[in-house]
């Protein structure tokens, strides 16, 4: 039984030795590399944070032997290497030699305009070749910087690639403007107005006095058409048509048609527009009781046929608006401006406007979206 047990023993003893030496062997099987010459520009991590990140992702992937930062700033500090400004070929490759390593990692990391562009590059030190390289375009997260080196660090050594990664970080389409290709902001539009002066007060007096019994607060929800006359580099011209409805949050339904000539400026996406007008409402023809003959108050509104005395009525008749009358089309200018946001092929306009009125202006706000329309091939 005990010499059962001391076989057991040595056997346990023989099969973690063995499987020591193999891992030893596997390591030191592995290249060793060392990240040099990392250059950043227009992001806002510096050079010594992605080099950082990028030695650590390398480690993760468990098939090089990546070299300590501070014996490589050492070893380069002695032999008079410049770390920060060591970028071409000829001086990562003598650093390389002077590091003793099989392999070294360079590259860039920089923004341009709305990407992240990361090129990097794994040199031989010994043949003094570039073995592999990889340039990947990015979208523009740099807090997401990290996920993108070990993108690349994946696609440098050959290794599988997290095709999620791929798709939230890599994957963007980007629209090209140009005299074939048209920004058209055909799609929905909601907002809300705001109505001053008289005729606020008439929307929020009571219907038994001509009111609306209602909020000078509107809920606006539509649809804009336009069409694009003039296109000449970074300057547009359009005529835009809205029809849309507004006052729902009260239970009433009041028609609004605007037609606009609008511009629309640099790839900034401003714009402004202005033209007619149009809404449907009730109008009634009355007087206000100057001298309180009705009883019913000084200056209270009152529609003409409430005229019932025998003298005739001293006040002044004039048409304004009233629920107890008929409707009407009823103009104004429209002057609005704004601007549009894009993300990728998506358009959200975001504009302000002011309708001014003698009776009450109307001020408000409406954004929407659309997708980016593409050139029909011919």
């Amino acid at each position: 039984m005990k010499h059962i047990k001391l076989s057991l023993r040595k056997m346990m003893v023989i099969t973690l030795s063995f499987m020591f030496l193999l891992s030893n062997a596997q390591i030191e099987s592995q290249p060793s590399v060392a990240v040099l010459g990392i250059d950043s520009k227009k992001v806002i991590q510096d050079q010594e944070s992605i080099s950082f990140m990028l030695r650590l992702e390398i480690e993760k992937t468990n098939t090089l032997i990546v070299m300590d930062k501070y014996e490589v700033a050492e070893l380069l500090s002695k032999n008079g290497v410049d770390l920060k400004n060591c970028f071409s070929k000829t001086c990562v490759l003598n650093a390389g030699k002077i590091l003793n390593v099989d392999k070294v990692i360079t590259g860039s990391v920089e923004r341009f305009g709305e990407k992240i562009i990361i090129i990097l590059k794994l040199m031989d030190v010994k043949t003094e070749k570039i073995e592999r390289q990889d340039a990947t375009e990015y979208i523009n997260l740099q807090n997401e910087l990290q996920k993108m080196l070990k993108l690349s660090i994946q696609k440098l050594l050959n290794l599988p690639v997290d095709q999620m990664l791929v798709s939230q970080l890599v994957n963007y389409d980007a629209p090209i403007e140009s005299p074939q290709t048209q920004v058209k902001l055909d799609g929905p539009r909601m907002g809300a107005s705001m109505t001053f002066g008289d005729a606020a007060k008439v929307l929020k007096a009571p219907e038994s006095k001509g009111g609306y019994d209602m909020y000078p607060l509107n809920f606006v929800l539509g649809w804009q058409f336009e069409k694009q006359y003039i296109s000449a580099g970074n300057f547009r011209a359009l005529v835009e048509f809205i029809p849309s409805v507004g006052a729902l949050e009260s239970g009433r339904i009041i028609p609004n048609f605007t037609f606009l000539n609008g511009f629309r400026f640099g790839k900034a996406g401003w714009e402004f527009a202005f033209g007619p007008n149009f809404k449907i409402v009730k109008k009634a023809k009355g007087f206000f009781d100057k001298n309180n003959d009705m009883g019913g108050g000084k200056d209270e509104w009152y529609l003409e046929e409430d005229w019932k005395l025998q003298k005739e009525n001293p006040n002044n008749i004039e048409t304004r608006l009233d629920s107890r009358g008929y409707p009407y089309f009823s103009t104004g200018l429209f002057i609005g401006a704004g601007r549009t946001f894009k993300s990728g092929y998506l358009n959200i306009p975001v504009n302000i406007y002011v309708i001014p009125r003698k009776e009450g202006t109307i001020a408000g706000f409406s954004f929407g979206f659309n997708i980016y329309k593409k050139p029909k091939s011919k």
